[in-house]
């Protein structure tokens, strides 16, 4: 199989990257660039490495470095951003820093004639974040492109097939970005382009088929789409040595819990455990209003309960989670900035009776999860409905979780998808939902004064679920749904719409 290595050098796009080479569909890997050597890059029959972006620099002495060797091991290199200057500067280039040569967002660029850029437009607007810049490229290499302020914004040794570019190609704000990476992985590594997320889930069944044999699994099924195709996936691995608990913590969506159950159970033959632990969660979760807190109980208490109904089935070895790479990014990876704790990463406690945690979707985005879910025969209106945390509605519910806050936002919700599931908008959003903010507000129905919850509305539309938009409904539809929870939700006096993009903002409230 044609495979590309991503080498990771702490960057914030590292994992886009590989999935813009799985668009391609070429397999592409993650690698620490501390993780594997020069020898056995050249022993995994790498067709191509893209070195990464990286917040360092790559003068200063603590920097992530890689053998120069990698240089002359034959296969074609792609540098970008600090993978740019690090090709540089291990050939002896020199990279300054300058506050005048800073770029950070849209900048306009200028290519020459090379074959990364067979096709691309002379001028383009591509997508810079940096302050450092290759001010002389090495020996052997030409400078292939240009800014206004960047005198390098790619270089070039095409007879080594070794190339950098400044800018990043992987983000949907370069202009032709899709096209540099097609240039390199399909014409300069002469990768076919014929692996597919099939590909993903059957080498996956027989990883864990090998792996997890004799072996007793837990899966952590929370319901949402991630947990529930992590679950299928190893029930096609091991079968009945799976044994799926779902944790309902009446933190669901409206009817979700018996809908989950009737899929998993009765038509993909899962064998399945369904837990009510709703007091158990509403208990602890109580007199709780801080974000990173509620995830964090969540996170623990869901760890609980699976060791208390191990106890009660016997010896479990594994512990299987649907983890997906948006989780572990705003987790926290290395030393990236944490954003929120999910409750499948960061919500772990620091001590579980498990030998072992499996997360076989660790490394995929949303729609990948969607895509290896129908590969795996999960119903369609299950796979790709609305995405849902690990959290369920206690991150919706802002302020403390109570019984009443929580059906009244179960209903809001639902008339909210509801109607933008029959409205010409239907298919538009990549993700909808409703709100109850800690907020009351004065209102009148009929001569009565009202003093009830404020409801916020949440659409947002995006590809990756890094970056997000948020969602242009006509104000008809919007007006409609305003109108049916003011109307048929008790306690609900005020309805807002949320129009902020992430960032700054997350698709969640908290």
């Amino acid at each position: 199989m044609e495979k590309i290595l991503v080498l990771d050098f702490g960057g914030q796009y590292n994992q886009l990257i590989a999935r813009r080479v799985r668009e391609l569909n070429v397999y592409a890997e993650i690698i620490p660039y501390s993780g594997i050597t020069v020898d056995e890059i050249k022993n995994r029959e790498y067709s191509g490495i893209i070195f990464t972006g990286g917040p360092n620099s790559v003068y200063d002495e603590n920097s992530p470095h890689f053998d120069p060797a990698v240089l002359d091991a034959g296969i074609p290199v792609l540098g970008i951003c600090y993978g740019c200057q690090l090709i540089a500067y291990m050939g002896g280039g020199e990279i300054c820093q300058a506050q005048s040569i800073s770029e950070y967002g849209k900048t306009d660029l200028t290519v020459r004639q090379s074959p990364l850029f067979e096709g691309v437009p002379g001028n383009s607007v591509c997508w810079m974040s940096h302050t450092d810049y290759v001010k002389t490229p090495p020996a052997g290499f030409e400078i292939t492109a240009v800014t206004g302020s960047c005198p390098c914004a790619a270089l070039a040794d095409s007879g080594r097939k070794i190339y950098g570019v400044q800018f990043h190609p992987e983000v949907t704000h370069t202009e032709y970005g899709g096209l540099i990476l097609s240039n390199f992985v399909k014409n300069i590594c002469g990768c076919p382009g014929d692996w597919t997320m099939s590909n993903f889930a059957e080498s996956s069944i027989a990883k864990y088929r090998e792996k997890l044999a004799g072996k007793k699994v837990l899966c952590a099924l929370s319901g949402g789409v991630d947990s529930s195709v992590a679950a299928v996936l190893l029930h096609k691995a091991i079968g009945e040595n799976l044994i799926c608990v779902f944790v309902d913590h009446g933190l669901l969506r409206k009817d979700e819990g018996d809908m989950v159950e009737r899929v998993m159970k009765n038509e993909m033959g899962l064998n399945l455990i369904r837990v009510n632990a709703q007091e158990r969660f509403l208990n602890k979760l109580a007199g709780v209003t801080e974000p990173e807190k509620k995830r964090k109980i969540i996170g623990e208490e869901f760890i609980r309960v699976f060791e208390d109904v191990a106890k009660d089935i016997g010896k479990v070895d594994v512990l299987v989670q649907g983890t997906i790479y948006p989780d572990v990014i705003e987790s926290g990876k290395g030393d990236a900035a944490v954003i929120k704790s999910h409750h499948n990463v960061g919500g772990l406690p620091d001590i579980i009776e498990f030998e072992e945690i499996v997360e076989p979707l660790r490394d995929l985005f949303k729609d990948e999860v969607r895509a290896v879910g129908r590969q795996l025969g999960i119903p369609g209106y299950l796979v790709s409905r609305q995405p849902f945390p690990g959290p369920g509605l206690a991150i919706r519910v802002i302020g403390e979780i109570t019984r009443e806050k929580l059906e009244i936002l179960r209903e809001a919700d639902a008339i909210f998808r509801e109607e933008l599931d029959n409205s010409s908008f239907r298919g538009q959003a990549n993700q909808y939902f409703a709100v109850i903010t800690d907020c009351r507000t004065v209102g009148v129905m009929g001569d009565a004064r009202t003093y009830g919850y404020t409801v916020a509305l949440r659409a947002v539309t995006t590809d990756d679920f890094m970056t997000a938009d948020f969602a242009r409904i006509p104000f008809d539809i919007l007006a409609k749904a305003s109108g049916r929870i003011t109307n048929e939700v008790r306690a609900v006096s005020r309805v807002v719409y949320d129009v902020t993009a992430k960032p700054p903002a997350t698709v969640e409230w908290e």
